[in-house]
C-alpha cells in the first residue's frame, strides 16, 4: 500500500502524522509513505530526522485580512496545488491522509479532482478551517474528540479515533518512566510543561512555585522551560539558590525529547491544552492542572481543556488568573488527595484512545467502520 500523508506548520499537525507513518510501516514494512508539507514548515526538520521522504510545496497559510499577501497566498496555493498533480501522478498512492493546516490543502484538493481515497484527520476540537472546508468532499473525517462531530452536523463521514500520538505513549509503565529518568519510585512526581517554546507566563509563576516550595522534601519535579526561556528561569533558580534547597528532586530542562516518558513517571502534570499533549495525557491518564495558551484561533485550547475537565480529568486555571500562590494550593491539594487523583487518573484514561493508530489504519484497508465510527 502506497500512502501519502499531508499536513504540518505545528506540531499538532506534523506528530500525529508521523506516529500514523510509524504504525503503518509497523504493520507492513513494505507500505510505502511520502510525506508532504509546505517550504519553511516545522515538518522539514522534523520528518526527515524521523527516517521518512519528505515533498514540500511553496503553499502559505491565508493571512486574516484582505492585503497583498492574501493575493499572493492564493497565487502559491495554485502553484502548490500544480505541483500536487504531479507529486500524486508519480507516487501513485492508494490513499491520502491529511492532519490538517495549510499545508495539507494543495494535496487534498488536487487528490478530489484525481477522486483518490481521503481520509483527513482533526486534532482539536474545535476543527481548524482547511479539515472544515474539505469534510465533505472526503471519504472520512477522523476525529480526536467526540465533541467535535456538533461542528460537522450535515456530515455522515465522521469516525471518532483518537490522536494516532496516544498509540506510542500507552503502554509506558510509570516505574519504568521513571527508572528511565533517575527519579524516585516512591516519591510524588510533577511534571511542569510550557510547550515546546515554552510559556512565559507559566514561567514566571512556577518559579515562584518552586520558591515557596522549596522547604518540602515529599516532592520531585521536572520542569520543562522551553530553550528561549532557561537561562533566564536558571539564574533565577541559581540566585535564590533552589538547586541546593531541592536536592537533587528538581530536574530543570530547556527541552524534553521523550516528554512521554515524562507523563508516564508523573502522578501530576502542568501544561498547556494542546491537542497532541492531550492525547498523550489521557493515553496515559495522568492527572492534569491544565492552564490552556490565550494565544491561539478560537481559544481552541480552552475548548480541549474544557472536555478533561467536564470529564473530571483535570482542573483548568485561566492564564489571567494563574499566580504562584495558587498554583501552589492546587498542587498541594491534589497530590495530597490521592483518591481524587485516582479518580483523576481513571476518567483521564477513558477519554484515551491508544487503539488510534489502529483505528485509522482499518480505515485505510477497507470501507467497513471501526468500532467508534459514528
Amino acid at each position: 500500500m502506497k500512502v501519502i500523508l499531508t499536513g504540518g506548520g505545528t506540531g499538532g499537525h506534523i506528530y500525529p502524522a508521523l506516529a500514523l507513518a510509524r504504525y503503518i510501516k509497523k504493520v507492513n514494512p513494505l507500505n510505502e509513505i511520502l510525506f508532504v508539507g509546505a517550504v519553511g514548515g516545522m515538518e522539514e526538520k522534523i520528518i526527515p530526522k524521523a527516517g521518512f521522504r519528505l515533498a514540500v510545496l511553496p503553499v502559505k497559510g491565508l493571512p486574516r485580512k484582505i492585503n497583498f499577501n492574501l493575493l499572493r497566498s492564493f497565487y502559491l496555493l495554485g502553484k502548490s496545488s500544480v505541483h500536487a498533480v504531479k507529486i500524486i501522478n508519480e507516487f501513485k498512492p492508494d490513499v491520502i491522509i491529511g492532519t490538517g493546516g495549510y499545508a495539507a490543502a494543495p494535496i487534498i484538493l488536487s487528490a478530489i479532482t484525481k477522486r483518490k481515497i481521503i481520509i483527513i484527520h482533526e486534532q482539536n476540537v474545535i476543527p481548524g478551517v482547511t479539515n472544515r472546508f474539505l469534510a465533505p468532499f472526503v471519504y472520512k473525517v477522523c476525529l480526536s474528540f467526540e465533541a467535535s462531530q456538533r461542528y460537522f452536523k450535515k456530515h455522515s463521514n465522521l469516525c471518532i479515533t483518537g490522536n494516532p500520538r496516544a498509540s506510542e505513549v500507552g503502554h509506558l509503565e510509570k516505574k519504568t518512566a521513571r527508572q528511565i529518568l533517575n527519579m524516585d519510585e516512591n516519591l510524588p512526581f510533577l511534571l511542569a510543561v510550557g510547550g515546546s517554546q515554552g510559556a512565559d507566563r507559566l514561567n514566571q509563576c512556577m518559579v515562584d512555585f518552586l520558591f515557596r516550595s522549596s522547604g518540602n522534601k515529599n516532592i520531585q519535579i521536572q520542569y520543562i522551560t522551553g530553550e528561549r526561556y532557561y537561562e533566564e528561569v536558571v539564574s533565577r533558580l541559581k540566585t535564590g539558590k533552589i538547586f541546593e534547597r531541592y536536592a537533587g528532586r528538581l530536574d530543570l530542562r530547556p527541552y524534553q525529547q521523550e516528554m512521554s516518558v515524562s507523563l508516564a513517571a508523573a502522578d501530576l502534570v502542568i501544561t498547556r491544552a494542546g491537542a497532541t499533549t492531550l492525547a498523550e495525557v489521557t493515553a496515559l491518564g495522568v492527572p492534569a492542572i491544565i492552564i490552556p495558551s490565550p494565544n491561539v484561533v478560537h481559544n481552541h485550547q480552552f475548548i480541549n481543556a474544557q472536555e478533561l475537565v467536564g470529564r473530571g480529568a483535570a482542573i483548568l486555571i485561566e492564564e489571567k488568573d494563574l499566580n504562584g500562590k495558587l498554583l501552589q494550593n492546587e498542587i498541594y491539594a491534589l497530590l495530597s488527595d490521592l483518591s481524587k487523583l485516582s479518580s483523576m487518573e481513571e476518567n483521564s484514561r477513558k477519554l484515551g484512545y491508544t487503539e488510534a493508530a489502529e483505528n485509522i489504519y482499518k480505515l485505510l484497508l477497507s470501507n467497513k467502520k471501526v468500532d467508534k465510527c459514528q
